[in-house]
């Protein structure tokens, strides 16, 4: 992870039943990315989900990733760290000659706040 993103979030909990993963996670409202996205009214970048999404599939695998490609990236709702930190990520993991197909759908309560499908290849 990089130093920026360091203590953006914490895991929770990871629930991994052969290609399904199921992660819970809580934002750290206070991280300094959200003093600039946006000052009096934190909203979570969308880039940041996309580093999530690719370091708990990391810790599923085993294996240093990089992003080859994103396609279906539809962003629903915000995500305010102040009013709902906890987040839970469905992740499809599909292995492929490359790497790594991943379809995502991130939600809060019963909100569903992205969904995305990505390209991995190892590092």
């Amino acid at each position: 992870m990089s130093t920026s993103l360091e203590g953006l979030y914490k895991l929770d909990d990871l629930t991994v039943q052969d290609a399904s993963a199921t992660a819970k996670i809580t934002i750290n409202k206070d991280h300094i990315v959200f003093n600039g996205h946006f000052p009096d009214n934190p909203v979570m970048p969308g880039v940041c989900m996309m580093q999530i999404i690719k370091e708990i599939t990391e810790k599923i695998v085993e294996k240093k990733l990089f992003m080859q490609s994103a396609s279906n990236i539809k962003f629903m709702a915000l995500i305010n760290p102040f009013i709902n930190p906890e987040l839970e990520l469905q992740l499809n993991i599909i292995e492929t000659e490359e790497g790594y197909k991943v379809k995502n759908i991130s939600k809060f309560e019963d909100t569903i706040a992205l969904k995305s499908t990505s390209n991995f290849i190892m590092k």
